[in-house]
């Protein structure tokens, strides 16, 4: 996984997502994660963007 990946993993979870996924069900699970609470949405956007 590349370094600016990470990053945007850990500061933007939903836009990391968008970036390698595009619009979909993940993008839009990662904003509702994300709205829920930051931290389960960058462990998603991990899970996500590590497949």
């Amino acid at each position: 996984m590349p370094l600016h990946i990470i990053i945007l993993n850990i500061i933007l979870p939903p836009f990391a997502v968008y970036l390698k996924h595009g619009t979909g069900k993940e993008l839009l699970i990662s904003i509702i994660l994300t709205i829920i609470g930051w931290i389960p949405g960058m462990i998603y956007a991990f899970w996500v963007n590590g497949k």
